[in-house]
């Protein structure tokens, strides 16, 4: 963190010090919400929880080395008292933003924000030293806490940003606006909040408008509702995806026989062949963004391309591909599960699997889909048919029931989890040696943990 005083940061946070707290003591770590994250120097922020109350830990947070807590009252520790400890925690994030002189660089869309994020750090740490979000830190309580991570020495600060709703994306930029935006795309996740995609677009282009005439707008070209956002900025704009009108593109695109995509990247005259260690040929796609991200930011070619190769997805639950002792591999994308990244995680199944090996999914109903949730589970059932598994495995309720109905209509193997068994003991129970295995689904189901331990079980 860039140090800031105490008496700085309840000037920014609109707060009073309060038990003891020093004025001229330095906050020289980030902000934390989790007492067990505490590290010297640091500020705790009291929040509250559905069944706990930041402000019960304060003193265990200042006895862990937190020179100060941010809280709504007294708590008989040194504090920074608010009269909102979340909108105090996005004013000391602003103040320490506005002391960073690197380049800031804001991304976001409906999918595959968080894989790109790590393909672009991969780049840019060759450049120098990235502060970038952790795994999703992308709302308006991890967002200020990335943001506070960042240091004199660093050369940028990377920033996932989340939206489900209009306006959120704005209250983001309103801590830090970036010089460099990027869209991935408008697809599917949470539109049973926004409502439509036109509105999903409308709250993704808060991260274009918020771009200075001088910054740069990175935006997916074949995406209709992204490239339109050009209009939507006077910064200059670069555009990413696999058509010929794209400033970046992939051509040649294949798959290797470990479902490991290659392509040939096409920036004016400049061809780099591009060899990923990432599995997806979807990640094709986030590769291009981080490419074309990388590009505004000014970064050689040359450079761009030996990040990519050397890139792996470090966030957990996304395309992680583990094969046990017994040859079963296990594909853990189950962090969570818009339709459009169902749809490609199946045909990553399809391409690791190759002709050879049996394969099966795991597939946990699809969330927040609104009106839009019966036809998107229809068409993942219709691609789970063509894919051809040896065995379905569904979780859910009604959803998941009639994607399954469709599925087991075309004479494939169906199975629901059923109540009172472990779910690892139904997957191992249709699971044989050299299978390759996908858990995907919505976050809440908790499947990212399954996956995980299927891909630690031991072996005979």
């Amino acid at each position: 963190m860039i140090p800031l005083s105490l008496a700085s940061a309840a000037l920014a946070a609109g707060g009073q010090l309060a038990d003891g707290a020093e004025p001229d003591r330095l906050i020289s770590g980030p902000l934390v919400f989790d007492s067990r994250a505490v590290t010297p120097g640091s500020l705790f922020c009291c929040l509250g929880g559905r069944s706990v109350d930041g402000h019960d830990f304060a003193a265990q947070a200042v006895a862990a080395g937190a020179v100060a807590v941010l809280a709504t009252h007294p708590v008989g520790a040194p504090a920074i008292v608010v009269p909102d400890v979340l909108e105090a925690m996005g004013r000391i994030a602003a103040r320490v933003a506005s002391e960073f002189t690197g380049t800031v660089i804001g991304l976001t869309g409906s999918a595959g924000k968080t894989s790109t994020k790590d393909l672009l750090k991969s780049i840019l740490e060759l450049d120098g030293l990235v502060v970038a979000t952790p795994r999703s830190f992308n709302n308006e309580i991890g967002f200020p806490v990335t943001v506070s991570r960042v240091e004199a020495s660093s050369r940028y600060l990377l920033l996932e940003m989340g939206a489900r709703g209009l306006g959120h994306i704005d209250r983001l930029c309103d801590i830090t606006r970036p010089t460099i935006s990027t869209v991935l795309g408008v697809g599917s996740a949470h539109i049973g909040e926004f409502g439509s995609r036109e509105v999903t677009a409308q709250a993704k282009a808060e991260i274009v408008r918020a771009l200075p005439t001088h910054g740069t707008a990175v935006l997916n070209g074949d995406d209709p509702l992204v490239s339109a956002m050009a209009g939507d900025t006077d910064a200059t704009v670069i555009t990413f995806g696999f058509g010929d009108h794209c400033d970046i593109r992939a051509e040649q695109v294949g798959v290797q026989h470990d479902g490991r995509p290659h392509f040939v990247l096409v920036h004016g005259e400049d061809r780099r062949r591009i060899e990923l260690r990432v599995h997806g040929r979807h990640n094709v796609l986030n590769a291009l963004a981080a490419a074309a991200t990388a590009i505004a930011a000014g970064i050689p070619t040359d450079r761009i391309a030996q990040g990519l190769r050397q890139a792996e997805i470090s966030s957990g639950g996304r395309m992680e591909v583990t094969t046990r002792g017994d040859g079963v591999t296990v594909i853990n994308d189950a962090f969570n599960a818009s339709p459009e990244s169902v749809l490609a995680a199946l045909t990553a199944l399809g391409d690791i699997a190759g002709p050879t090996r049996r394969k099966v999914a795991v597939l946990g109903e699809m969330a927040e889909l609104g009106d839009e949730a019966a036809d998107w589970h229809d068409q993942v059932a219709q691609h789970v048919v063509r894919l051809g598994p040896a065995a379905v495995i569904g979780m859910g309720s009604s959803h998941i029931d009639r994607m399954l109905a469709t599925i087991t209509a075309a004479g494939l193997t169906v199975s629901k989890a059923p109540d009172g068994v472990p779910l690892i003991a139904e997957i191992s129970r249709v699971l044989r040696p050299g299978d390759v295995v996908l858990v995907k689904g919505a976050n809440s189901l908790g499947l990212e943990a399954v996956a995980r331990e299927l891909a630690a079980l031991p072996t005979a």
